[in-house]
């Protein structure tokens, strides 16, 4: 099967595995566009504010470029989920609902990294238990802020 054949199934196929299929893809989308940006934005630092902020001030520079990946991410993860994941259109409602399934998703990786750590497992393989738990707790609240009324 062609990839034009593949992207057309996906597109088009079944609902629920088609768009967790593209759930997946919207993830890694909005994870790429984080990295991208906060790399941007560190490069930018090193290379025009390297001599004149303090090494105090770059850590705080860090932590904003941080953020500021963050932000553009969120922004383009939530049209991509409207347009792509769940094929609706981007509303008020649903950016409500969109900003407070972050929020859990954001509280249940604490929650479960701590649990993690707490039994044992190791710092390097908890990371990974939390994300693959705590994407399908995520998934599931979207379906329901996301499902067309």
């Amino acid at each position: 099967m062609s990839l034009k054949q593949q992207l057309s199934r996906l597109k088009n196929g079944d609902a629920g595995k088609a768009q967790f299929v593209r759930f997946i893809i919207n993830g890694c989308v909005s994870a790429a566009v984080h990295y991208g940006v906060y790399l941007l934005l560190l490069l930018t630092i090193d290379h025009f504010l390297e001599q004149t902020i303090s090494p105090a001030m770059r850590g705080t520079a860090t932590s904003a470029a941080y953020a500021i990946g963050y932000i553009v991410s969120f922004a383009v993860n939530f049209y991509f989920t409207c347009i792509f994941t769940f094929r609706t259109s981007p509303t008020l409602r649903r950016f409500l609902g969109f900003s407070g399934s972050h929020a859990v998703n954001f509280l249940l990786h604490i929650v479960l990294f701590s649990a993690c750590i707490h039994l044992g497992i190791h710092r390097l393989i908890a990371p990974f238990i939390v994300m693959g738990i705590a994407m399908l707790v995520q998934f599931t609240i979207l379906k329901v802020v996301f499902r067309k009324r």
